[in-house]
């Protein structure tokens, strides 16, 4: 059984997850920690559980997602994971930061991986499904977990909207597709764990998301 812990970060107020099962292994997807002490949040939410920390996640690299991602990896000696498709996004850190006038903390890590999309994301005794879900930005994965019941979306889909689409590589056509071929193909009891914001369901949302039924 995985474990979902949410943290609520920076000044976009986004959702940074850490996943961790019986093993106390985790993984740490999106980590979106900007201030100093949003890092002393995460840090000791992860020694009080007595985690370990194997792997560093993006659903996609858009700023507010990787504030943290310098810090997590050196902190823990994680190596960083994105998509293949992912990696325009993530060299336009600096870029995106300037244009919103957010000072740069700490750089994203220079050095990554890309997915194996086939064999998914292993840790402790659970395992991540990886989907490709662009269309709010062009490197965009979701992270489910079949035996949990649940998926990690990013900003695909929200609780009663979608993931905006007027950002560099974002198009809605596609972003509407891949929703409907990649997470609307899931069970009605799914939990979707967003962005930003709370918390929805697969069924609620074929159900009455305005931008979807």
């Amino acid at each position: 059984m995985v474990t979902v812990k949410k943290f609520v970060f920076n000044p976009f107020m986004e959702n940074s997850y850490v996943l961790y099962d019986e093993s106390k292994e985790c993984v740490i997807i999106d980590p979106g920690c900007y201030y100093e002490e949003e890092e002393k949040m995460i840090d000791e939410f992860i020694h009080e559980k007595g985690l370990k920390p194997v792997k560093l996640l993006h659903t996609h690299s858009h700023l507010d997602h990787v504030f943290g991602s310098g810090y997590i990896a050196e902190k823990y000696k994680l190596k960083l994971w994105i998509h293949s498709s992912d990696e325009q996004t993530l060299k336009a850190f600096n870029l995106s930061a300037n244009m919103y006038g957010v000072p740069v903390r700490i750089n994203p890590p220079e050095k990554y991986h890309f997915f194996d999309m086939e064999k998914g994301i292993g840790f402790g005794d659970s395992h991540l499904e990886i989907r490709f879900v662009p269309g709010h930005a062009p490197g965009h994965v979701v992270f489910i977990s079949k035996d949990s019941n649940f998926v990690i979306n990013g900003d695909c889909l929200f609780d009663g909207s979608i993931g905006r689409t007027d950002l560099p590589g974002g198009d809605h056509a596609t972003l509407i597709r891949c929703i409907n071929e990649q997470l609307f193909t899931l069970n009605d009891d799914y939990v979707v764990y967003c962005g930003h914001g709370d918390e929805t369901t697969i069924g609620k949302e074929k159900r009455t998301n305005p931008f979807l039924v």
